[in-house]
């Protein structure tokens, strides 16, 4: 059985709400990835894929529901998906093109967004049953990919920011994430989440990620941080950092029943 990580506020939805963030199992022989992106045997990932796809849809009927992955490239560009089609699970020429963050109101369309470091934030408004999967890096975080995409969940669906869901789930941490000033720079406006060392800076994305939604209008108490780096705890989760260039991804989860 897989291992999965799930914030406690999503989890109190669970009667209209899927969500998970996959985990890694050293012990088992497909402890490969989810990504088809990063040169491992396609065959395995989509095994893997399917796998979770299995636990987490748990006793419904796993056929009626459809999966959509991005290829991401670290942008501020936003896909609502407004069809009920497969997009990215199982081959990555059908994966929404140059998008970091997806917004759907279909029931069972399940989005993905997959990470090793950067930051993944889900986003749930149980009133308009609107869902996100956002994946900020330091770019999107620059480019304050989450407040826009709260920003097209008001536009499109009617949501208020008040009523939002959000999860981060793990990244790397301030502890571990240091950068150069070409970097930090980017990131004066917040120095609560930046501290100079030398000629260094320990950046925290996962803070910055935080006060932006809560400059978008979510409340504070409607919001869940993981607590978790990936980097201190690479045993359960990929670090591109801390692997030095790892091939694996883990992937977080969201979609209405």
């Amino acid at each position: 059985m897989h291992s999965f990580y799930r914030f406690d506020t999503l989890s109190l939805e669970r009667a209209t709400l899927i969500h998970a963030i996959t985990q890694r199992d050293t012990r088992r022989d497909y402890d490969a990835s989810m990504a088809l992106h990063t040169g491992e045997k396609r065959p395995l990932i989509v095994a893997n894929r399917w796998r979770v796809a299995h636990e987490i849809i748990a006793k419904e009927d796993l056929s009626s529901y459809l999966f959509v992955v991005a290829n991401q490239t670290h942008s501020d560009h936003i896909k609502i998906i407004t069809k009920k089609e497969m997009l990215g699970w199982e081959s990555m020429e059908s994966a929404v093109e140059d998008c970091d963050a997806l917004i759907t109101d279909l029931p069972r369309v399940v989005l993905n967004i997959l990470t090793a470091d950067c930051v993944p934030i889900l986003l749930y408004d149980p009133h308009k049953k609107v869902v996100a999967a956002i994946h900020a890096g330091w770019r999107g975080s620059h480019m304050k990919i989450v407040e826009k995409s709260i920003s097209m969940m008001q536009s499109h669906f009617g949501s208020s920011a008040s009523d939002i869901l959000a999860g981060i789930g793990p990244a790397i941490g301030k502890c571990c994430y240091e950068v150069d000033r070409d970097v930090a720079k980017h990131f004066d406006a917040y120095p609560q989440a930046l501290e100079q060392k030398a000629e260094k800076y320990m950046l925290d994305l996962i803070e910055i990620n935080k006060i932006q939604l809560i400059a978008s209008g979510l409340k504070e108490q409607h919001i869940e941080t993981s607590g978790i780096c990936t980097s201190c705890q690479v045993e359960r989760y990929f670090s591109y950092r801390k692997e030095l260039g790892c091939s694996g991804r883990f992937m977080s989860m969201i979609g209405l029943k």
